[in-house]
């Protein structure tokens, strides 16, 4: 069932177009972010849906109620902004609870739900606290815990983590996702993060210039991009071309690649680096190549390689960081066939992309 429904979404800032004919459907209980580099578009089509910009076409429906023409407040949607903004002369108690309090509710209520949603973003006890008095992730899981408290249909995030150190991003991360299994809301979530999209999300919707260029799971999306630029986007850096014939694809440089994906005419080949296998050892396997190292970078949890092939393919290998290896050592590549991946070599025209 489709919860948030996005039709031919369109803004301009004077002559600008910032989000270009979006079509977009969120599942209920979905998370669901709009990645993109910024300027991309994404904040603005987040807005849109909050209330705080007005589409200059298109149509917002949540729940089959079209949202155009009510005001923020009424929409049963909350919005969590890049640095939680609480308000100064209430406690952290009172923030939390100031949206209970205006939707008429009791203050012995209140106070009751809004302790207990303090409870489960881990800060029991806060509640008579000042907002001055709070970190940057306190004041967040703050945020947080008034959006969830008035148990909205929505909950907009507005790159809730970027201004967060790493470990403190990687618990946000956590406690989202156990609100959010426990509340069973629906999230749309911004970000300009690929790797906090796809730690997040149950599906992404890519975005670039305006438009949605893919939207898919996380996994779909990493090992299946749509394009070259998509492929760049989300990290990849090995890119080749090939003439497809069927499962057999012709490299420039005469040698033959097996793929499990069958695909015809001119293409562009990739293969996740980390998906690439370094042996030590001759092999005679399929999609097996000589090659000689030619660089290395050891980041800690990975070690970088870069390989040129006997057939000056230059590509590069993400590979166990115990392992060493030399410079000019010789060394065979596979190229595992259901790994590799391939679209045609002309980008997309920028035709609207419709999902559900």
């Amino acid at each position: 069932m489709s919860h948030l429904v996005l039709q031919n979404l369109t803004k301009y800032f004077h002559t600008i177009a910032a989000v270009r004919d979006l079509w977009l459907e969120v599942r209920s209980g979905e998370v669901l972010s709009l990645l993109g580099p910024s300027g991309c578009g994404k904040s603005t089509t987040l807005q849109m849906v909050a209330g705080v910009l007005r589409p200059d076409s298109g149509v917002i429906q949540l729940d089959g109620k079209t949202l155009n023409a009510i005001p923020p407040e009424k929409r049963d949607v909350a919005l969590v902004l890049q640095r939680g903004l609480l308000f100064p002369h209430l406690t952290v108690g009172e923030n939390v609870a100031f949206g209970l309090k205006m939707r008429g509710i009791g203050r012995a209520e209140r106070d009751a739900q809004a302790a207990e949603m303090l409870r489960q973003v881990q800060l029991e006890g806060f509640g008579d606290r000042k907002s001055s008095e709070l970190s940057g992730g306190q004041a967040q899981r703050v945020a947080l815990a008034r959006s969830l408290v008035i148990a909205p249909k929505l909950l907009l995030l507005d790159e809730p983590l970027s201004a967060l150190d790493a470990n403190l991003r990687e618990e946000m991360q956590d406690l989202i996702l156990r609100l959010q299994a426990q509340t069973g809301v629906t999230m749309l979530v911004v970000t300009h993060d690929q790797a906090e999209a796809v730690v997040l999300s149950d599906r992404i919707a890519l975005m670039f210039e305006g438009r949605l260029r893919q939207v898919a799971t996380p996994e779909q999306l990493y090992r299946q991009p749509c394009d070259e630029s998509t492929a760049r986007f989300m990290g990849g850096v090995n890119f080749f071309p090939a003439q497809a014939y069927g499962h057999r694809w012709q490299l420039a440089t005469g040698e033959t690649l097996s793929s499990a994906t069958a695909q015809e005419g001119t293409v562009h080949v990739t293969i996740r680096p980390e998906q690439v296998r370094v042996l030590n050892h001759p092999s005679s396997g399929t999609n097996t190549f000589a090659a000689k190292i030619m660089g290395q970078r050891f980041t800690g949890t990975q070690r970088r390689l870069t390989l040129s092939l006997a057939s000056e393919l230059v590509i590069q290998a993400w590979v166990n960081p115990v392992h060493e290896w030399a410079i000019a050592q010789q060394v065979w590549v596979h190229l595992p066939p259901e790994a590799l991946w391939s679209f045609p070599t002309a980008e997309p025209a920028g035709t609207p992309l419709h999902v559900s």
